[in-house]
């Protein structure tokens, strides 16, 4: 099964906080372990200029001043990570995800965006969702989660409250159709 860049949508009997109404992008997938990004949950009022400011770094571009941070995962919540266009490439730390995508952990591509030479398109992410051997191969059977192909646009662009109901068109489903409980014949 292939789903490196593929989207989890969480189904709506997950009741769990950190998961529920979640769109989560796919950074890596094996029988042995997979490791996600929740793409539509912002990290409470945590902005990326507080980021910033926190480490020193100068900020000159003002896209930056009003981008938030998101809240990636419940594993490793002081990671940060950018997901981003493939448009931008730093040899040593940028891990390419699928056709469109790239994921980069460096103190680099934090001063490249916030002077505006960073990606065309991002997402500043601390933590991260992690499943370990079949985990998540289970939780796909138990049909905790729908697979749907990512889009940058999705990803990227759409308000943060409605990317989870997007998604679920994305596949055909109506979300208001969707029961919170399932079952099995």
């Amino acid at each position: 099964m292939k789903l490196t860049g593929q989207l989890l949508i969480a189904m709506p009997d997950i009741n769990d906080p950190q998961f529920a109404r979640s769109v989560i992008f796919l950074c890596s997938y094996s029988p042995d372990a997979a490791m996600g990004l929740i793409v539509n949950k912002p990290a409470g009022e945590t902005y990326f200029s507080h980021l910033l400011q926190q480490l020193d770094i100068e900020i000159e571009s003002p896209v930056v001043e009003r981008a938030q941070v998101y809240f990636g995962g419940p594993v490793d919540s002081g990671r940060g990570m950018v997901l981003h266009s493939r448009d931008y490439n730093n040899a040593k730390q940028t891990i390419k995800v699928g056709n469109e995508y790239s994921l980069t952990a460096s103190f680099d591509v934090l001063k490249d965006l916030a002077m505006g030479r960073g990606p065309e398109k991002w997402l500043v992410v601390l933590g991260y969702a992690g499943w370990g051997k079949g985990q998540l191969d289970k939780e796909l059977i138990r049909n905790d989660w729908l697979v749907a192909d990512a889009s940058t646009g999705l990803v990227f662009d759409l308000d943060d409250h409605i990317k989870w109901a997007e998604a679920m068109k994305t596949i055909g489903i109506d979300p208001l159709m969707l029961s919170a409980s399932t079952g099995r014949a």
